[in-house]
């Protein structure tokens, strides 16, 4: 009996240990019910109203919005593993990029996967406006590549679609394999695109990252070579302006006839010729300035990729000159411009006599007349085959790669300095135009050769002022020039 009483007893105990322990955890399931139902209200408020605190905080007040960029571009999007002329397509559209390209080296100083690298007289540019009115900051980072030592570029900028460019602030030298920030500031009243060139002479690399232009800063206006004004017609000053003789186009089917774009002066090119068809540019007085004669003659690495590139070696021996289209002394403004001269598309085999006195002489007559307060629009071609060089007689040189013509042909549109030029050239206007032998015993006066446009044409077959109003262009055509 006293075993039953206590077994009744300890029954009775674990009763209410069990009822204490279901009562602590109701508890604690109130708690955490609390708990979560007091977050998620915080929660849902703060998603729905400013805290008052943060909301009259002078602090966060006062703080001034973080203008967003115009242009960031850090060159890791887009692929150009070679240094041959192209464009490429960047986060931020598209650029040209000559003697650059994108690289992604352990030696390529960068910030990302890829910098921008451009070698000796190379240059990246864009080929897209920014639309801004008013200041704009340009800031990059530049560095050496791999163990190079040094080099110098600038930047550039045209405020006209890319017609004309003008430097921004100064050269800059660039010496360390660490980047470097460095920043620019121009001014622009619509729109404005840059380009960055490598100046000097030397082999060396230059990496170049984190290109950004924002609004803002002050500055010296940024105005090209010509001012644009309100007065000036769409395309003046062009180096076409005045019509394409031969209709050449840049398809590469085109092979007799294709046309090219070189910045400082247009031409037709012959691919079976090895040389050009005609070039056509337009020479002012802010064409002319001291850059000394470059000499750096080229091949073009512009052509297509399967067509002969003529190499600066292949007029040698041959007893004719390396003679200029669009001449050195033409484009003295910038050391750019000049170099472009030197381009082997732009060369044709060229006797020396006549090259070194009558074309000489006939060059610095043009050039007198843009000094003297013209404008002048010219187009030089040539045809046939087979020149008189200092060695004889020759059809074709260079390993039979390029054709020494027969004929050489000039024709200069004479107009006082101004605006709207096809709307300014009249019946009245001066026009120079001869046709030579291109032989070694020429005589050195251009004025014994003085012809018609129209003789040109007959003997090309091509349609010059072909832009100018037919009333008027019929009536220059037949024009023969007096002379000096």
């Amino acid at each position: 009996m006293p075993k039953k009483r206590k077994k009744k007893k300890n029954n009775k105990k674990n009763q209410q240990k069990s009822q204490q322990n279901n009562s602590l955890a109701i508890v604690v399931i109130l708690i955490l019910v609390a708990f979560v139902v007091t977050t998620c209200s915080r929660k849902i408020t703060g998603s729905r109203e400013k805290d008052p605190v943060e909301e009259s905080s002078p602090q966060k007040n006062n703080k001034k919005p973080v203008a967003s960029p115009l242009l960031q571009e850090d060159f890791g999007k887009g692929n150009k593993t070679s240094y041959n002329t192209g464009n490429v397509i960047l986060s931020s559209g598209s650029w040209e990029l000559k003697d650059a390209m994108t690289g992604g080296l352990q030696q390529d100083r960068k910030t990302g996967n890829q910098a921008l690298r451009i070698r000796g007289n190379g240059m990246a540019g864009m080929n897209f406006d920014i639309a801004v009115k008013g200041t704009v900051t340009v800031t990059l980072k530049h560095a050496m590549f791999g163990a190079d030592k040094k080099g110098t570029w600038e930047l550039w900028a045209s405020v006209n679609k890319g017609q004309r460019y003008t430097r921004v602030g100064h050269a800059v030298t660039t010496t360390g394999t660490v980047l470097q920030h460095v920043s620019f500031t121009a001014s622009t009243t619509a729109h404005i695109r840059f380009s960055i060139r490598k100046t000097d002479k030397s082999r060396s690399r230059i990496n170049f990252d984190a290109f950004t232009v924002t609004a803002g800063g002050k500055v010296l206006p940024v105005v090209p070579d010509k001012p644009v004004e309100d007065k000036v017609a769409a395309g003046d000053n062009d180096n076409l302006l005045l019509g394409n003789p031969s209709n050449a186009t840049a398809s590469v089917l085109m092979v007799n006839n294709y046309l090219m774009d070189k910045g400082y002066y247009k031409l037709s090119y012959s691919r079976d010729k090895g040389g050009p068809n005609w070039v056509s540019w337009h020479v002012s007085r802010s064409d002319l300035g001291s850059m000394s004669r470059g000499r750096n003659f080229r091949p073009d690495e512009d052509l297509p990729g399967d067509w002969y590139q003529v190499l600066q070696t292949g007029y040698l021996g041959s007893g004719f000159d390396r003679g200029h289209n669009c001449p050195s002394g033409d484009r003295t403004a910038s050391r750019a411009a000049n170099a472009a001269t030197f381009l082997m598309t732009n060369m044709i085999p060229q006797a020396p006599n006549h090259n070194q006195h009558l074309w000489s002489n006939l060059e610095n007559y043009t050039r007198s007349l843009v000094r003297a307060g013209n404008e002048v629009y010219v187009i030089m071609g040539s045809y046939g085959s087979g020149g008189v060089g200092s060695n004889g007689p020759a059809k074709r040189i260079a390993d039979k790669q390029v054709n020494v013509p027969d004929r050489i042909w000039k024709v200069i549109v004479v107009l006082r300095e101004g605006n709207n030029d096809l709307q300014r050239i009249s019946k009245n206007t001066r026009i120079i135009a001869v046709n030579t032998p291109n032989k070694n015993d020429v005589n050195t006066n251009w004025t014994a050769y003085l012809t018609s446009i129209e003789e040109i044409e007959k003997a090309t077959s091509y349609r010059l002022l072909s832009n100018v109003p037919e009333q008027v262009r019929q009536e220059l055509v037949k024009k023969v020039d007096v002379g000096e």
